[in-house]
């Protein structure tokens, strides 16, 4: 019901009439409707937080009922600054507008800061890239990173940078692409070749009780994770292989745990295929001091397709292995004897 509190006066305000058909709404819910562009959760919270008025008086309660003819002020505050320092990392864009930008992210970057890692990070860099093109995600000014990679992977990344393109590329993500063209392919060096050229893993992954930091495929519980893969290049006879992989979910480090559930982990992958070590030793002299050298999981984001929240246009990126993985596979190929 309404509080008294002070009035929404000489502040800038979206206003809505309630309409007959709109009586006993929720409150929340009525401006979910009204005001799209913001998440139901923002709104929620901003109502919870006094920037709503009915009649000039502010409503604290999201489950208040809305009645005919009813004025609704909603007051949207600035975007609050961002706890983490913009810093003027070099970026490779493959595309920007004012709703979204398309990265190709380096190994060795981390996308979002945390314990470990508060500067130097993949937002860090957009902050200062972006500026005050960020309109705020969940009322923040930030970019909205709506899919991730692992530090030590390359590719394609997308982020929104405001909260309507955050939630709608959200949708699609968490949708699989079922209503719209989300496409989203690695290419994985992997030791060894599945039995099968082409196929589907499809598995329930969730912590591993015996190590927290890593991702396990688990009997019970868990969450559904799918991926599609192809087998596009054979290596000295079978010693190792390129492998695409088209994923349908998006878990933490879901391709590299389920490479490795099938028995081929990635060349470098020490979390998930360590056991794997030897077989490196066993390469000739050339090959062996490269992978060695080569210290990270040999994964890359190399295609990502995806519509367009605003214009509705279907965009379509590839990214090419980095130098580092191109070399790799060129001391692979030097031994090659057989091709899929």
């Amino acid at each position: 019901m309404a509080q008294s509190g002070t009035d929404l006066e000489d502040v800038e305000e979206l206003l809505f009439e309630v309409a007959p058909a709109e009586a006993g709404e929720r409150l929340d819910a009525f401006l979910a409707h009204r005001a799209g562009e913001v998440s139901r959760s923002r709104l929620k919270a901003l109502v919870k937080g006094g920037s709503v008025a009915i009649g000039g008086r502010t409503v604290i309660d999201p489950n208040y009922r809305v009645n005919s003819g009813e004025t609704v002020g909603l007051r949207m505050p600035e975007p609050e600054d961002a706890d983490p320092t913009p810093e003027p990392i070099p970026l490779e864009i493959l595309y920007e507008d004012n709703d979204l930008v398309v990265i190709d992210k380096p190994a060795g970057l981390v996308v979002h800061p945390g314990p470990g890692n508060w500067s130097g990070t993949l937002v860090n860099a957009l902050l200062h890239h972006c500026g005050s093109s960020l309109s705020g995600i969940g009322g923040v000014r930030r970019p909205g990173i709506v899919h991730r990679l692992d530090k030590d992977t390359s590719g394609l990344l997308v982020v929104a940078k405001n909260d309507a393109t955050h939630r709608a590329l959200a949708e699609q993500f968490a949708d699989h692409g079922r209503e719209g063209p989300l496409e989203r392919e690695y290419l994985a060096l992997v030791w060894g070749v599945p039995a099968r050229r082409t196929g589907t893993i499809e598995t329930a992954l969730d912590r591993d009780p015996r190590n927290r930091q890593k991702q396990a495929v688990v009997r019970s519980g868990g969450r559904r994770a799918i991926t599609h893969y192809a087998v596009e290049e054979v290596f000295g006879g079978g010693v190792a292989s390129l492998v695409r992989c088209a994923l349908e979910t998006g878990r933490t480090h879901q391709i590299r745990v389920h490479l490795a559930h099938i028995g081929h982990p990635l060349v470098g992958d020490l979390v998930y295929g360590s056991g794997f070590l030897t077989k490196a030793e066993s390469l000739p002299g050339g090959i062996a001091s490269a992978v060695k050298a080569f210290r990270r999981q040999a994964l890359h984001a190399a295609r990502l397709a995806f519509r367009h929240p605003t214009t509705g246009a279907e965009l379509e990126f590839e990214s090419p292995p980095p130098a580092d993985m191109a070399a790799l596979l060129d001391q692979f190929r030097g031994m090659t004897i057989t091709q899929s």
